[in-house]
């Protein structure tokens, strides 16, 4: 063993070798001696083998050998009889405990809770294990003894282990349980401090102990768990409330004032007694005012300590007495002492104590109670304790309190620290400094304080100056960049008072000269300030994020580009919109302009417009993916956002500028316009009544629209003056729109009247009535327009009619009856057969909730079912109940007059008979009031004869033939209802079977139709509702089939003619497209015509919409000279007159070679070319420079018009010699330079070199002997155990 710096060295000698080109390794004391600890007899051997070893830095002297490098450990021969004592050593250290321990628990059969398994490790008893393994992180092991009992290893940390039993013992255990009866008072000592004690006990016995509460009077305990548990818990309760009999509390009544003598000084008398009998003492301390002194222990002893307290108690009072001195109340403190040690101080002293007033009180006096021989003693020691201590200031200007005090208290930590008893207090605003302690120490410390005010009052200075504290915030600067430069700078403190305080004095403190330069300086910068220029600039609070950006990326841009300008925007929440700009008048200037049209091309994008799409073409316009909603976006650069599917809004919100949104809304209609047959008429109204023609919240306009089939009624934007209304919708339901809107202009221009009426939102529906038939009557009557609130609307309860004053009142009159009627409630019975009562009742009541919502909430009650009554009871407004009754006669008239019709269609067109989602099928049992039931799918249908067409993706025939002689079972659909509905239904249902038809298209098109995987062909099936099918390639077929609805046919097979003339047209297109036109241009030209990254070859292609071929350089076969040109021919033309012109322009071009010394080639072309870029694009020339290599490394090419040639030449040369002067001077001062480590350290290092290594010598040593057991042991073999140095092996 050797020391930390010594062990480096014997471990790492290449590094110290190579470090300082010198390594010595020596024997001192230090490593001899940890030598002697290790091997004791080693030591000379040791350092027989350890050499001295130096090499000179001057004179290198032969590498040492690997053994002086590399000294080898002693041999184990001569240490193996010193090894003895560090293996005694060793061997006194006490061995590790386990964490891990194993515990086996043992469940008897009768006690087992899952006897009756199956499979064992199976069941609710593997899910228990498996989760007490979760739950306490144990390893549990099973297992059966031949009795049927469980055995259980319990393997982990002891607390889980103990965690586990407890666990296996609640869950797996049967449970038994017992109850212990024990006095009250014990019980607390059963559960223990914070309930340690029980939850200990019910881990121990693997139990639950549950004790009575303390307001419950039982003293039953109660144990439940296993019986061996409930044993050792019962014993162990036992023992505790056997301990507690045996212990008892006794309660002395002690005059306060006799405490002191029965405590003793420091407490020593009454520790000695507790000590002495075990009994437990508790003396109220002087604070507390109470008398009793509490003693608890064994009864015997208990009353030991009472007799002695007792005696020491009647002594006292027999010998004390009392005086009483007058102390200043400033002084008491210094009586009692620092944890009225001084008071105990004097009790041990002389046995007297020292009764002092509580500070609360007014009181000076002190009374000593004691022996009378002992009262003067006390009383001489009291005199000294107050006088032992004095006060005393020193002053002290405030402003150099802090300075006294240093920096994180450094300098009063000297004086406090030389006198700790001293208390030094600093009082904010005061010229002076309390000194507090014993006599001697005040004195000194004030000499102290004294000298050290003095020095600073010699050296130290102050100024005030008067800044508005408005500019306080700008002096600090940010993160108080400005004011901690001048601190440092000047060496002063500069004390700037808070925001809060509103003040204007700034204080500066420190050396004098410093003060005033940091006052100038101060001065100067709030002057500067002064003359500084604040805008408020007006930016909607909306913008302001924008303005700042994504992690103020925007903000930072315009301060790096006004950085005198301090830009400060309002809190958001304060939904302030002025932006402040602080700064020098004319920066502020530009800033503001700037901003202000940064905010003006904000505000140019952020007009908004809505437009109303009808929600089924939502889906079109999104396109697949999202492509025609990203195209449009993309190509109008407009933001548009659709409402979501779930929503009712129909509304499409674009954003951007006003022109590119008008463009995009353009789009969106043209897409609407083209998927539906929508009309859009214009209606002129004059601007003024638009307003009022809306109604509050669109009340008005959105009853028409919904009444008309929901069109959309477009009013232009308010202040535009304009008088045009756009009306958007189905023709017919336009035209009735147009007619009401005009109607209620024309009322609004003559006499408008409105009335509000309110009715209870249930019985809306039934003013209505079915189809809007009830209203639809009052309307007709009067001529007013009622409008009821929709569903968006707050106040559900208001109705609102407009028209003629005579029309309106006469229809308030016609309604108010009407709701009078129905406020008026009654109750009312009818007779419906118990046969029909499962109609009404069925799917939760939903006929019923119908009839409800239909006939202003009228409450139908049926019998309970199995009563066999046939009376239903109504209750609601009169006409409600009469309204509902009749609903529930036609009800049971449509019931009795039900039929079942089967409607026979081949099970393959089912599915395209049901729609998507079921909705066909739905629409078919809604309009027809019928119900319609498909039969079973058939598993295994019969293969069909005749020739399949794909219909939605499975096999089907042709419609024409459908043969209906001889339906199958899982062909007939069942309807049933009226008969004339069911007829009717089924007419319904046949139509819906698809049909095919054959449309004869060229096989070359095929391809074009189906389109990109399909994506043609598939949106005509979409846009049609229609299958086609493409017969397959090798088919060579023109025909295409249709299948579908007849009524689609029609439209799908125009639809694919006219794509068919579509693709012809393009294939003409294409033909004319494909003219070819070839140019001859020398190959030189080439790179030129290409231009940098094929500039000039892409403006040519685009302008003249071309495709330009050059010829392949590695095809020999090609010519080179040839280039390609393909398009319409009058643009082939084009682009070749184009390309001709160019090697025109090149061919009157030169090219001159000019000499240039390499050595400044690097600085004429400049950092990634930019300064040669430059001067080719100034002079028009091309400028080529030699390749590394190359045979002239200073000849350079110059290309371009003659005179454009000489011009850069001559710039060149001129450059040439200006850098030629500046290398010339460098490489003179290289001379004088002394070489850079990086080029000393190119020299070939031979590294670290050592003789006589290992590696080194040829092995001359004889192979191993593989017969021998020592360096070959064979496996199981006991091998005798080598004896190591550093004692057994672990």
């Amino acid at each position: 063993m050797v020391s930390t710096d010594r062990a480096s060295r014997w471990s790492y000698p290449s590094k110290s070798w190579q470090a300082d080109k010198r390594a010595v390794y020596r024997t001192d004391s230090l490593a001899t001696d940890h030598l002697a600890v290790a091997y004791p007899d080693c030591v000379g051997l040791a350092q027989q083998q350890v050499k001295v070893t130096a090499l000179n830095s001057e004179e290198e002297s032969d590498p040492p050998t690997y053994k002086e490098a590399f000294p080898p450990l002693p041999e184990k021969a001569a240490c193996l009889e010193t090894s003895q004592e560090p293996a005694g050593a060793w061997s006194k250290i006490r061995p590790i405990k386990a964490s891990v321990i194993t515990q086996v628990f043992h469940v008897p059969l009768e006690e087992r809770k899952y006897k009756d398994m199956n499979q064992f490790g199976e069941g609710e008893q593997a899910k228990i294990c498996l989760d007490i393994m979760q739950k306490t992180g144990a390893h549990l092991e099973l297992s059966l003894a031949k009795d049927q009992g469980l055995s259980i290893m319990v393997s982990g940390k002891l607390e889980a282990v103990m965690k586990a039993r407890k666990e296996i013992v609640a869950r797996l255990q049967t449970q038994a349980s017992a109850t212990v009866a024990i006095p009250k008072e014990h019980h607390r000592f059963v559960i223990g401090k914070n309930g340690e004690k029980l939850q200990d006990l019910e881990l121990k016995t693997a139990t639950k102990i549950q004790i009575p509460r303390p307001d419950d009077p039982s003293n039953q305990i109660k144990i439940t768990g296993t019986k061996e548990g409930i044993e050792k818990a019962r014993h162990e309760i036992l023992l505790i409330s056997a301990e507690q009999d045996k212990r008892a509390v006794e309660r002395l009544d002690v005059d306060k004032v006799f405490h002191p003598f029965i405590a003793g000084p420091y407490n020593k008398l009454v520790s000695e007694i507790m000590q002495e009998t075990g009994t437990r003492i508790n003396i109220p301390p002087p604070s507390v005012n109470k008398t009793e002194i509490v003693f608890t222990g064994e009864k015997e002893q208990l009353a030991q300590a009472v007799a002695r307290v007792k005696k020491i108690y009647e002594e006292k009072k027999k010998k004390t007495t009392t005086i009483a001195v007058e102390v200043k109340k400033s002084q008491h403190k210094y009586v009692i002492g620092p944890k009225g040690n001084s008071l105990q101080e004097i009790l041990e002293k002389t046995g007297v104590s020292v009764e002092i007033p509580p500070t609360d009180s007014s009181s000076e006096t002190v009374i000593l109670r004691g022996e009378p021989e002992k009262l003067g003693q006390a009383l001489t020691e009291v005199y000294a304790k107050a006088n032992s201590f004095t006060v005393s200031s020193v002053s002290a200007p405030s402003w150099l309190h802090r300075f006294i005090i240093g920096k994180k208290g450094q300098n009063l930590a000297k004086i406090t620290q030389q006198m700790p008893k001293v208390h030094i207090e600093f009082t904010e605003g005061e010229d002076k400094i309390t000194l507090e302690g014993p006599t001697e120490d005040v004195n000194v410390a004030q000499e102290q304080i004294e000298a050290m005010v003095k020095d600073l009052i010699n050296r130290m200075d102050y100024a005030e100056i008067n800044v508005d504290h408005k500019f306080h915030r700008h002096l600090i600067g940010k993160n108080g960049a400005n004011i901690n430069r001048i601190k440092d700078q000047y060496k002063v403190s500069v004390r700037i008072p808070p925001d809060n305080e509103k003040s204007n004095l700034i204080r500066i403190e420190g050396d004098p000269q410093g003060v005033q330069q940091a006052k100038k300086e101060l001065l100067e910068l709030a002057s500067r300030m002064e003359n500084e220029r604040t805008k408020d600039l007006i930016i909607e609070q909306k913008f302001h994020r924008t303005i700042i950006g994504q992690k103020g990326e925007r903000i930072r841009e315009i301060r790096e580009k006004f950085p005198e300008v301090i830009i400060n925007f309002p809190d958001p929440a304060h939904k302030s919109d002025i932006v402040q700009l602080r700064g020098p008048k004319n920066e502020v200037e530009k800033c503001t302009k700037y901003m202000q049209k940064m905010v003006a091309d904000l505000v140019e994008n952020s007009f908004s417009i809505s437009v109303p799409i009808f929600k089924q073409f939502h889906k079109n316009i999104i396109g697949k993916g999202g492509a025609n909603i990203k195209k449009i976006r993309e190509e109008s650069n407009t933001k548009i956002d659709l409402p979501a599917e779930n929503s009712n809004s129909e509304t499409i919100v674009i954003t951007g500028k006003r022109a590119n949104c008008e463009a995009a809304r353009h789009r969106i209609l043209a897409i609407q316009k083209e998927l539906a047959n929508i009309t859009e008429v214009e209606v002129s109204i004059p601007s003024k009544l638009h307003n009022s023609l809306i109604g509050a919240k669109g009340r008005f306009i959105r009853s028409i629209m919904e009444e008309c089939g929901g069109v959309h009624i477009h009013f232009p934007t308010e202040g535009s003056g304009s008088d045009t209304v756009t009306i958007r919708g189905p023709a017919q339901d336009v035209e009735k729109a147009k007619k009401q809107l005009l109607h209620l202009a024309e009322e609004k221009q003559t006499k408008s009247y409105t009335v509000d009426l309110r009715a209870k939102p249930e019985y809306h529906k039934f003013l209505i009535g079915k189809g809007g038939g009830n209203i639809r009557k009052v309307r007709d009557n009067t001529g007013a327009r009622i409008i009821f609130p929709t569903s968006e609307d707050k106040d559900q309860e208001l109705i609102t009619i407009m028209g003629t004053e005579e029309a309106v009142k006469e229809a308030q009159k016609e309604l108010e009856t009407l709701i009078k009627n129905l406020d008026n409630v009654v109750e009312d019975s009818m007779m419906v057969d118990p046969k029909h009562h499962r109609h009404f009742v069925i799917r939760r009541g939903q006929v019923l909730r119908e009839i409800a919502d239909e006939y202003g909430g009228v409450m139908v009650s049926f019998p309970r079912s199995g009563t066999q009554s046939d009376k239903v009871n109504l209750k609601g407004a009169k006409d409600c109940v009469e309204a509902a009754k009749k609903r529930i006669q036609e009800i049971i008239e449509d019931l009795e007059a039900q039929v079942t019709t089967e409607c026979a269609i081949p099970q393959k067109f089912h599915r395209s008979i049901m729609g998507p989602k079921g909705s066909r099928i739905q629409q078919i049992t809604r309009d027809y009031g019928v119900q319609i039931k498909f039969p079973d799918r058939e598993e295994n249908p019969a293969p069909a004869t005749e020739p399949a067409v794909q219909e939605n993706g499975e096999e089907g025939g042709e419609g024409k033939e459908v043969d209906l002689s001889s339906p199958k079972k899982c062909d007939i659909i069942i309807i049933s209802g009226r008969r004339e509905k069911c007829e009717a239904a089924r007419e319904a249902l046949q139509a819906l079977v698809p049909v095919t038809i054959e449309v004869e298209v060229p096989f070359d098109l095929h391809r074009y139709i189906i389109g990109q995987k399909g994506s043609g062909i598939r949106k005509m099936m979409d846009e049609f509702e229609v299958n086609i099918q493409v017969p397959a390639p090798e088919l060579q077929s023109d025909i295409i089939t249709i299948t579908g609805l007849a009524v689609n046919l029609d439209r799908a097979k125009a639809g694919l003619l006219e794509r068919v003339k579509e693709l012809q047209a393009e294939q003409e297109d294409r033909a004319l497209r494909s003219f070819k036109l070839t140019v001859t241009v020398d190959p030189k030209y080439h790179p030129k015509i290409i231009g940098r990254k094929g500039a000039v070859i892409t403006q040519i292609r685009t302008e003249h919409e071309v495709n330009i071929q050059f010829p392949d350089k590695d095809d020999d076969n090609q010519a080179q000279d040839q280039i390609t040109i393909t398009g319409y021919e009058k643009n082939t033309e084009a682009a070749r007159d184009a390309i001709m012109k160019i090697v025109g322009e090149l061919e009157q071009m030169v090219s001159e070679d000019v000499t240039l010394d390499h050595r400044v080639h690097a600085r004429i072309i400049g950092a990634r070319g930019k300064a040669i870029r430059k001067i080719m694009d100034e002079f028009k020339v091309d400028i080529r420079f030699p390749q590394s290599g190359a045979p002239d490394p200073n000849c350079v090419t110059v290309t371009g018009l003659p005179e454009n040639v000489e011009e850069a030449i001559d710039h060149i040369l001129n450059l040439e010699e200006e850098y030629l002067a500046d290398v010339v001077d460098n490489e003179a001062m290289q001379v004088y330079m002394k070489p850079s480590a990086h080029e000393e350290s190119k020299a070939p290092s031979k590294g670290f070199v050592v003789r006589d290594a290992p590696w080194a010598t040829v092995n001359t040593e004889k192979a191993p002997d593989m017969s021998s057991s020592e360096d070959f042991p064979s496996f199981g073999a006991q091998v005798a155990p080598k004896t190591l140095p550093w004692g057994p092996k672990r």
